[in-house]
């Protein structure tokens, strides 16, 4: 039974244009809202059957346009492209703002020290990993044995990285010190994201045709699709651990931060959570999420198959993640 709204809605793209820079930011400062981790289960799935509903041509009487891509967005936030199963909250892109707002602001103060620098490293890539996996490309889970092996691979990785680049760091001025973090997690992106992923550099993702139909898994892709996850996370990372230092190094100098030593912390936080805003959904932008490629840049078996099976298919379409 249909509404007045009319079905030809296409809720299976972003509100806006994918092919530009800005239509992606928008797209994104909707799906990263930090207030999307405060929806009910109960919003959440209300979201969910609006959503499926539509897809089926089934309106709920009285729905608005407005409405429709309201609930479209609460539903992108918390549930997967792929497989259509609800993310684990702390997982969801819409908590990157308020998760690391607080580990990076803390990994910013608590810096000086041996323990502090491996605790907040722990909890980073920890914290990291759940993001990694949660929001991983494709439809095929990892096992309980393939999670753990990847989790204990990524964060030892990260952690070693980190200390490394600590113990360099002794030699250099007080305040290139403070930029540490920030290399440190440069590096982990690089450690973590793979691991986390590392199914789909073995097995590869699925890519479809412009028409949404499977054609196959490709390596390739999932090695395009990883690079340029790794690339926006460094990019987030760059605002809210390189600028929020220079700001502290300037303050922790005045008379009131060395009078009340314990707003340090606050203030730091408050810095990081300011850059994150903006950081996170403008470099989610970089790339689109639904990435292409030329059939020619596949593998060359994927490439056969795909020219016997869909022969006027020249370019192949994949979830890169985020």
């Amino acid at each position: 039974m249909s509404g007045d709204l009319s079905l030809n809605i296409n809720i299976k793209e972003p509100r806006w244009d994918q092919s530009t820079f800005m239509g992606r930011a928008q797209h994104f400062f909707f799906v990263t809202d930090p207030r999307n981790i405060l929806k009910s289960s109960k919003t959440l799935e209300d979201a969910r059957v609006t959503v499926e509903n539509y897809r089926l041509g089934v309106v709920k009487p009285g729905l608005t346009e407005d409405e429709l891509w309201r609930a479209k967005y609460v539903y992108d936030s918390a549930f997967h492209p792929d497989t259509g199963e609800k993310m684990v909250v702390v997982g969801r892109m819409s908590a990157q703002v308020p998760m690391n707002m607080t580990i990076t602001g803390c990994m910013l103060t608590f810096y000086r020290t041996t323990p502090a620098v491996v605790f907040w490293q722990w909890v980073n890539q920890s914290f990291n990993a759940v993001v990694n996996y949660t929001n991983r490309s494709g439809d095929a889970a990892l096992t309980t044995n393939q999670l753990a092996a990847a989790y204990v691979s990524a964060t030892t990785g990260a952690v070693v990285t980190a200390l490394g680049l600590k113990s360099l760091a002794k030699r250099l001025p007080a305040v290139m010190s403070r930029f540490v973090p920030f290399f440190a997690v440069a590096a982990a992106n690089c450690i973590n994201i793979p691991f986390m992923r590392q199914r789909e550099l073995k097995y590869g993702i699925p890519v479809t045709d412009e028409n949404g139909n499977r054609l196959g898994e490709s390596v390739t892709a999932a090695k395009s699709g990883i690079i340029q996850v790794v690339v926006s996370r460094i990019g987030m990372a760059v605002p809210a651990m390189a600028i929020p230092p220079v700001i502290m190094n300037a303050l922790e100098k005045k008379a009131f931060m060395k009078r009340f030593p314990v707003l340090n912390a606050p203030v730091q936080v408050g810095l990081v959570g300011l850059c994150l805003v903006f950081a996170t959904p403008l470099c989610c932008a970089l790339f689109p999420q639904k990435s292409s490629m030329a059939v020619s840049s596949l593998e060359p078996d994927l490439q056969e198959r795909i020219r016997q099976n869909s022969p006027h298919t020249t370019t192949v379409f994949f979830n890169k993640g985020l």
